[in-house]
């Protein structure tokens, strides 16, 4: 039986509710209704956060929601290990794995080369539609999604797999804003929403550069043979403007060094001429920090005829139906942008999603911090607004400035040290910026442009942040998470998500320097970097958390915590969850634990689940008094 792991996922915690008679009623019921929170997004496992996580000072706030990401990818790891011991998978010469990785398989790729695209979708788009409550609207939208993408890009081959790169996602909601749009009597109405939130991504745009490499990153070899442009440069035709991406294109090949005698050199088209040209003459390729950004299609360029942003009701709709009647897409098709406004009469909570990240190196030190910045990002956006500081005339919704907004975040991706802004540029937030940038200056390639240092602009940003939000910083305890942005900036070969992923994989391969190497070289090491070493390093984080949570409810236990003993009481586990925990740990991180063992385990993280969930319920109810509506489970 062919089976997508996704929906192995879900039979094996099937299976063991199953088999577990004595299992707790509450913690039954939880593992139950997790089971909705297991599915796949077209050719990936997906899953969504086990419950609303409170962002609170107290809990650290990103911190939170990292801790939750990792008891769910702990929670993965046990129901898989479980499956490959339950259902035979070893015995029969299988072995499934799953980690987070920002790119998919080398030899996936190198099929992907070799095969049609509906060959491709026939053995890679999973048939699992378990979790969608529509699931034959589902399978059709995952049809559309891959013909998108084979019309957006001409490529050298004839499929495509960047729908596999779809990264994390995070989304942050407001309890205040959605009591307000409840409440037919607020006045505050999705007309409101719409103006604030279209504003709100507009300013934010502008801070995302900060993001890139620093939190999470994609690191990648790319040979000469690569820079074909409608391959290295992936969807960015379809995210910027001609002038920046013209821009780019030529800074981009001057950072790979793709001259011959001072001509700017890219591959000609035969595969073997390309080797040829790139043994002789010595042309490497590059370097990126953060591939991921380029290979998926993670936001769309407005038209001067419907701008996505302008704060009107229904806009995106209307910038579907233009795109689609330009024939580059389809208008059933969602808005691709960096940072998405989740609408209360959508979504049931109202919200902002960000989407712009790839691979966390660390959940408790680079996502949390990143779900910090992005927090008072969002907030000093909305303080902004209030104090009448920003406005949608300071940002005009021009495709041009819309570009030009977003062409740093893409410089950054790639490495290029400087990217050009008009003198003049309609984009006055930008100009604010702009005046704080250290080591500008008028370009001589660009008449009428200034010449932008990448690295000064991030720094620019965070000083930015650091004066104008100040009292936000102060307010949500985030002090700490400053100064580890600016270290991350100053330092990024050793502090950064980018420097730091880099230097796992060169370790691996006994070099220092990822141009040393043969691209396909680099490319491996980093998928063996993902699946092995970093994948543990991931297990022994989230482990540490369920030791701690198993230490606090052993704790509440002992202190009388009628709920807490209920969930541990009623497990077999000896001397104590922490004692169970820590006689397994080896055995569990060399995967020999036996099925019997594996479902103490996993039956034990349930408990600490529903215990998680209920005490951000309740947390959410007690602020419900406030008037604060409780958020909606979204996916994060």
């Amino acid at each position: 039986m062919r089976l997508p792991v996704s929906y192995l996922l879900k039979i094996a915690l099937a299976d063991l509710l199953g088999t577990q008679a004595a299992m707790p009623s509450q913690v039954r019921e939880t593992g139950r209704r997790l089971m909705t929170h297991y599915l796949n997004d077209n050719t990936s496992p997906e899953t969504f956060s086990f419950h609303v996580v409170p962002l609170r000072k107290e809990s650290g706030t990103g911190m939170a929601l990292a801790r939750e990401t990792g008891k769910r990818f702990l929670l993965t790891q046990f129901l898989l290990m479980y499956a490959n011991e339950r259902f035979a998978l070893k015995e029969s010469g299988q072995h499934a794995l799953i980690y987070f990785a920002p790119h998919p398989p080398i030899r996936q790729k190198e099929l992907n080369g070799l095969i049609s695209d509906s060959f491709y979708r026939e053995l890679f788009m999973s048939p699992c539609l378990s979790g969608w409550d529509r699931g034959e609207e589902k399978y059709r939208y995952m049809q559309l999604c891959h013909q998108v993408v084979n019309n957006l890009v001409v490529l050298p081959t004839v499929s495509n797999v960047s729908l596999a790169n779809n990264g994390t996602h995070v989304s942050l909601g407001s309890r205040r804003m959605a009591a307000l749009l409840s409440d037919a009597r607020s006045g505050f109405t999705f007309l409101h929403e719409k103006q604030l939130g279209d504003l709100v991504i507009k300013m934010v745009e502008h801070f995302l550069p900060l993001f890139v490499g620093t939190y999470s990153a994609a690191p990648y070899r790319l040979a000469f043979t690569d820079f074909h442009p409608e391959l290295a440069l992936g969807f960015l035709p379809h995210e910027l403007d001609y002038t920046h991406l013209r821009m780019i294109w030529r800074r981009w090949k001057k950072k790979a060094s793709l001259s011959v005698f001072g001509q700017p050199v890219t591959p000609f088209g035969p595969p073997w001429i390309d080797r040829l040209v790139s043994t002789v003459f010595g042309l490497k390729g590059d370097f990126v920090a953060d591939y991921r950004l380029l290979d998926y299609l993670v936001c769309l360029l407005s038209t001067s005829r419907s701008p996505a942003l302008d704060g009107r009701p229904g806009n995106g709709d209307k910038l579907r139906r233009d795109l689609a009647s330009l024939g580059v897409f389809d208008d059933q098709m969602s808005v691709y942008l960096l940072y998405k406004l989740r609408e209360f009469d959508k979504m049931g909570f109202t919200g902002f999603e960000g989407r712009y990240y790839s691979l966390f190196p660390s959940l408790g030190t680079d996502m949390a911090n990143a779900v910090d910045l992005q927090l008072l990002l969002t907030a000093l956006a909305f303080k902004l607004i209030a104090q009448g500081d920003l406005h949608h005339a300071m940002i005009p919704d021009d495709p041009s400035l819309e570009s030009e907004r977003r062409q740093v975040f893409f410089a950054s991706a790639i490495g290029i040290p400087t990217f050009f802004v008009r003198r003049q540029t309609g984009n006055l937030f930008l100009r604010r910026i702009i005046e704080r940038v250290k080591g500008t200056r008028p370009s001589r390639r660009y008449p009428g442009y200034i010449r932008v240092p990448v690295a000064a602009y991030r720094l620019a940003l965070v000083e930015f942040i650091s004066e104008q939000g100040a009292d936000l910083v102060e307010m949500l305890g985030l002090g700490e998470t400053i100064r580890d942005l600016r270290e991350r900036l100053v330092d990024p070969g050793e502090m950064s998500a980018a420097g730091r992923l880099t230097k796992g994989i060169l370790n691996g391969m006994g070099v220092e320097d990822p141009l040393r190497v043969d691209a396909s070289e680099f490319n491996a090491a980093a998928e063996h970097h993902y699946r092995d070493t970093l994948r543990l390093s991931h297990l022994e984080e989230a482990y540490a958390s369920l030791l701690d949570d198993c230490s606090q409810l052993e704790l509440s236990t002992r202190e009388g915590d009628g709920h807490a003993r209920s969930l541990l009481g009623s497990l077999p586990l000896g001397n104590g969850a922490c004692s169970f925990l820590r006689a397994i740990h080896a055995d569990l991180m060399q995967e020999r634990l036996d099925a019997a063992t594996l479902r103490q385990l996993i039956v034990l993280t349930l408990s600490t689940v529903h215990h998680d969930t209920d005490s951000a319920a309740r947390f959410i109810n007690e602020r419900q008094a406030d008037g604060a509506a409780p958020p909606s489970v979204r996916r994060s």
